[in-house]
């Protein structure tokens, strides 16, 4: 058995021992954590440890370092919680900023605004709806902002420039007097106005300005062509939820004549004019009505969520159209393909964009060529000075006055290696293509417009042939299942009647929902629907 004092003069080892085991203890938390290798930093702290008797008497050794090391981790645990790239291609990506910023994100709640749930909306209502809450139109509208206040950076050079300058400083040295060195301290404070003014420049800052105008009308007419997509994109999403509505109508339809269809089978069973073949099929069509139903109500909801999305509100808000029956369907074009383009040459805000873009190129073209020219500045500087000075065995020294200076700058460019050469091609190059990209854009418009025409009078005729298909296939099928009740008829006549009346329903109200498509189509390509006698008439 050992002595009593035999764990004394091991103790401050012990201590030193478990300090490292603690020390280690953290150091594979962060690494755990972090995956941060510190080995280069640790590498004493993992050597082997043997651990003697615990908490043997007292005990006294030399000031701990858990401190000093303890500060290293913590600045180690700083550095693996900093933003760093992902650590391996295998892995999502998770840390500390995924969580900060997914905090963040809930200080900016999607903007809602009140939808009736018992009203019914019309397409005008709908459309001022979109262009008063959808993001898109604030987006354009803040460029347009931003833009505006660059024409106001470009304008400001037109003034000159004002800034205040105070200063205050001392300097000690030693300066030479006769055969010896004097120390000498010199206490400087002064105010100074620096006043900087371009008196001219022959042109440069026109140009300027007038790129600058350009730029704000181009970002004014891609604000109106925000618009423009923004309201055909709320008449697609409006006639798509008409059209799912529709559809639903006559999938119910189709339910009921199934239904109908069924139970003139089944009676014709229970007096044993039918087999039970027939009644089979006649519960298939009904579960085929049922099945065709479903799909048509899921695609009702998407409709509608997207017609909530075109809003600028949650998808699931519920908003309710007109019927399709309550609105009006055009049969015919009033006007010809050559009138709706030459509206489209005159009015499309894409194109106006673009001639805007023309304006600003030439604008580029004079400030390009304005650098063959001399420039002429004027700097003053008035100051506010006061000094006070001590030389060592003299008394101290104070002065006061007001300085400053004058300065007229002649700048010219003599030789600058083509610089301004190329900058002058490069701006007219800019120019030309710009007019050339209008080109392209008018025949896209030409193109855009004889399509939109041409598919608005196949809607017109699918639409006549879809009322006559209708009337036909009603008629069909009544007289068919009357037959089929009076034994005339087989069952499966009545079905393929049944089948051609469901097809014929889906395609009227198709062609009816694609005829105002197409309207919409025709008056987008056009641009009418930004201009305001339109918008006064907006059904």
């Amino acid at each position: 058995m050992p002595p009593p004092t035999a764990g004394l003069t091991r103790r401050p080892d012990y201590l030193r021992q478990v300090r490292r085991r603690y020390e280690l203890l953290v150091l594979r938390f962060i690494e755990s954590t972090f995956r941060f290798q510190a080995d280069v930093w640790w590498a004493e702290v993992k050597k082997p440890i043997r651990f003697p008797a615990l908490f043997c008497g007292t005990f006294n050794h030399s000031p701990p370092t858990i401190v000093i090391r303890l500060a290293v981790a913590f600045v180690i645990l700083g550095n693996a919680s900093a933003q760093i790239a992902p650590f391996s291609p295998d892995r999502p990506w998770h840390g500390i900023q995924e969580q900060q910023i997914e905090d963040d994100s809930k200080h900016f709640p999607q903007p809602r605004f009140r939808i009736e749930p018992d009203r019914t909306y019309s397409l005008a209502e709908l459309i001022d709806l979109a262009e008063a809450h959808n993001p898109e139109t604030r987006i354009a509208w803040e460029g347009a902002r931003v833009q505006l206040a660059a024409l106001g950076i470009a304008r400001s050079e037109l003034y000159p420039t004002l800034a205040a300058i105070a200063l205050s400083q001392t300097n000690r040295a030693e300066a030479l007097f006769g055969d010896r060195f004097v120390r000498q301290s010199v206490q400087t404070s002064q105010g100074v106005l620096e006043l900087n003014y371009t008196i001219f420049d022959f042109g440069a800052r026109a140009g300027r300005i007038e790129a600058a105008k350009a730029q704000l009308l181009a970002a004014n007419f891609a604000f109106n062509d925000t618009h423009r997509k923004l309201i055909y994109q709320v008449e697609q999403a409006y006639y798509t939820l008409l059209n799912a509505s529709g559809q639903e109508q006559a999938a119910r339809a189709d339910l009921t004549n199934a239904q109908t269809a069924q139970q003139a089978a089944e009676d014709q069973l229970k007096n044993g004019l039918a087999t039970l073949p027939d009644v089979l099929e006649a519960r298939s069509a009904t579960a085929q009505a049922e099945y065709d139903l479903e799909a048509v109500l899921g695609s009702q909801e998407i409709a509608r969520g997207g017609l909530a999305t075109a809003l600028g509100t949650s998808a699931t808000v519920a908003i309710r159209a007109q019927p399709l029956d309550e609105i009006p369907t055009p049969d015919s074009i009033d006007d010809t393909v050559d009138q709706a383009i030459d509206r489209a040459l005159e009015h499309r805000p894409d194109l106006m964009q673009q001639v805007a873009e023309i304006r600003s190129a030439n604008a580029r073209i004079k400030e390009a060529r304005a650098a063959y020219y001399p420039t002429m500045t004027v700097n003053a500087t008035p100051a506010a000075q006061s000094l006070n000075g001590v030389q060592q065995t003299f008394p101290w020294a104070h002065t006061r006055d007001l300085t400053g200076g004058l300065t007229l700058n002649l700048s010219w460019t003599v030789f600058d290696g083509g610089a301004r050469e190329n900058r002058v091609a490069q701006a007219e190059a800019n120019s030309r293509a710009a007019k050339a990209q209008v080109d392209a854009i008018r025949d896209q418009i030409s193109n855009e417009i004889w399509t939109a025409y041409s598919n608005l009078k196949t809607t017109l005729r699918q639409r006549q042939s879809a009322i006559s298909l209708l009337e036909a296939a009603t008629q069909s099928y009544a007289a068919t299942l009357e037959s089929y009740k009076s034994g005339v008829r087989n069952f499966l006549d009545v079905t393929s009647a049944q089948r051609t009346l469901s097809q014929a329903r889906s395609a009227d109200v198709l062609a009816r929902t694609q005829v105002l498509t197409a309207v919409a189509n025709l008056a987008f390509q056009a641009g009418d629907a930004i201009q305001s006698d339109t918008r006064k008439r907006r059904p």
